[in-house]
């Protein structure tokens, strides 16, 4: 058998992501589209297989000429120095697919259909075509008659859609037009009037096509999930969940099992996070990529975190371990008991001292993105300046220069670093990051992970936006720290508790900043109610310095 897949395309629908790569060379799964058709044209029976080109086609050929050893078929790239739209491509090949049927397919489907079974009713019915259809709302608008012959391509609302899949008889090309660029589909209601275009109609099949960015994503969410639950994409149900500061989304899917044929293993769900796609040299993909090196690492290392199933890094999927909807926050938000409370934070504070210390060894720098350690230009930028920015002269329209505060800022950062208890760092380790199933503590949210002091950890858990941790608890719980840590000595204590409170004062810096970019630019208005104690809470530290370091800082700060 043959077959010409057609991914000429410019892939204008899903711009501008096809400014940089060629739509058949979108992934699922981390392999490219073009490779999953391929290898579904070769499942049943293919073995000479062209690909038309024209946008990007050394990307393709490239690919292609790379990846043939894998393909157990004679794969050719068809380049088309003009494009030759649909029916075009396939006249151009008229000389290879001479003597027998072949399947044509666009570039861009994803599907289940049974080939074998379409090719079967094409030679049944000899037909000079037959198509796959299918009911699909949105696009149906192929019509046919009681015995599935096509008689009309332009019934909108009615009939069935057209999934881009065929067998062609060689004959066709008797009837094509002398131009060298036609539609395949002006052809085909040519041909219908003579019932000449037969219709093979799939049922209980899943196809979908990545022509947008949304169905992309749409697909890309059912092939990860899938992977995830180890079942057949079609038998995934995928529910939006509420989302977080970010801009990514989430969702939780389950096996619904609809299919007889269903091959799922096991019962259950998994948790997906969307990032959007990611195309590569990007911050979103950094972080994407830095989430799941970081993630494998600390499961490596036993640290308690959902485990990481399958991921997409060019759709910006990653599913994960389901854990559940109880955070510390609700665990917390849910107790009155103050020794009980505390007790919940203690089993935190043991399980984060072993994210820093075992998440430390083996630790490559290399997955981190921003910065390989929480450094003294990080804290310049990702919190002081951006406390600046983004909540004085944003949110409360100051006008303040950084640089007026610049030097307060770089003693503050360096303060922060001196004397840290160096390990992994969280970076944002507050109770909504932290998840409780069946009494075990997990952290998520990990992306930012990278070598930085315990302290500024333990500060973002006890200067937590969404829980109130009394003064003394806060005390009692940091002494527990160093107790854990071992810290014996007076002036090991004295050292980690200053440090602990520059910590905090750049993760509170921090926090504002945050809030004030979401609930302004990203118009998340949930979290400007978290300011106000965030605004106490950062007057509160400056006020507990016995002489300030920082007068013009402390001014400032005071006077909000």
């Amino acid at each position: 058998m043959k077959a010409l897949i057609l991914a000429a395309g410019f892939g204008t629908r899903l711009l501008p992501h096809t400014k940089t790569i060629a739509k058949p060379l979108f992934t699922l799964g981390g392999i490219p589209i073009l490779a999953h058709t391929i290898q579904y044209l070769i499942g049943f029976g293919c073995r000479q297989i062209m690909v038309n080109t024209h946008y990007l086609p050394d990307q393709i050929a490239d690919f292609i000429e790379t990846g043939k050893e894998q393909f157990d078929a004679q794969i050719t790239c068809i380049h088309e120095p003009m494009i030759l739209d649909t029916g075009g491509a396939i006249a151009n090949v008229k000389d290879a697919m001479a003597g027998n049927p072949f399947f044509v397919i666009n570039g861009d489907v994803v599907t289940n259909v049974d080939l074998a079974e379409v090719w079967r009713c094409h030679l049944r019915n000899r037909a000079l075509a037959t198509l796959v259809l299918h009911d699909r709302k949105e696009f149906n608008k192929v019509a046919l008659d009681a015995g599935s012959w096509i008689t009309d391509f332009n019934s909108p609302g009615k009939g069935l859609a057209f999934t881009g899949i065929q067998v062609l008889s060689p004959q066709i090309f008797d009837y094509m037009p002398p131009e060298k660029v036609f539609s395949s589909i002006d052809l085909f209601a040519e041909l219908c009037k003579n019932r000449q275009i037969k219709a093979y109609v799939g049922t209980d099949i899943f196809w979908e096509d990545i022509g947008t960015p949304e169905a992309y994503a749409r697909v890309a969410r059912q092939w990860t999930c899938a992977a995830a639950l180890k079942t057949d994409i079609q038998d995934t149900e995928i529910f939006a969940m509420a989302g977080d500061g970010s801009d990514r989304n989430w969702f939780r899917a389950i096996p619904c099992n609809r299919s007889p044929s269903s091959s799922f293993k096991r019962p259950g769900s998994v948790v997906l996070c969307d990032h959007g796609i990611c195309l590569p040299g990007s911050e979103a993909r950094a972080q994407l990529e830095a989430f799941v090196h970081i993630g494998n690492h600390l499961s490596r290392q036993g640290i308690p975190v959902p485990r990481i199933l399958a991921h997409d890094p060019l759709a910006g999927m990653v599913a994960l371990e389901d854990l559940g909807n109880t955070h510390l926050v609700d665990q917390v938000n849910n107790t009155c008991d103050e020794s009980t409370i505390k007790q919940m934070y203690k089993k935190v504070i043991n399980q984060l001292i072993l994210f820093s210390q075992k998440g430390a060894h083996g630790f490559d720098p290399a997955w981190t993105y921003q910065t390989p350690t929480y450094s003294k230009g990080l804290i310049l930028e990702k919190e002081c300046r951006y406390f600046m920015d983004a909540f004085m002269n944003n949110y409360l329209k100051k006008n303040l220069s950084f640089e007026t505060f610049e030097d307060e800022f770089c003693f503050v950062a360096q303060k922060a670093l001196d004397g840290g208890f160096t390990g992994l760092m969280h970076r944002d380790c507050q109770s909504k990051n932290i998840m409780v199933k069946n009494t075990t503590v997990y952290f998520i949210d990990f992306q930012s992970a990278r070598t930085g002091p315990f302290q500024y950890d333990l500060a973002s858990l006890l200067l937590d936006p969404y829980v109130t941790l009394p003064k003394q608890v806060q005390q009692d719980l940091v002494s527990y720290a160093m107790d854990r840590l071992g810290l014996d000595v007076e002036a090991q204590r004295q050292r980690f508790a200053q440090c602990f409170h520059f910590c905090s004062l750049t993760r509170n810096l921090q926090i504002l900043g945050a809030f004030a970019h979401l609930s302004r630019v990203k118009k998340k208005t949930g979290f400007e109610q978290h300011i106000p104690a965030a605004v106490a809470s950062l007057k509160q530290l400056i006020q507990n310095m016995d002489t300030s370091p920082v007068p013009i800082l402390t001014k400032l700060i005071l006077s909000l």
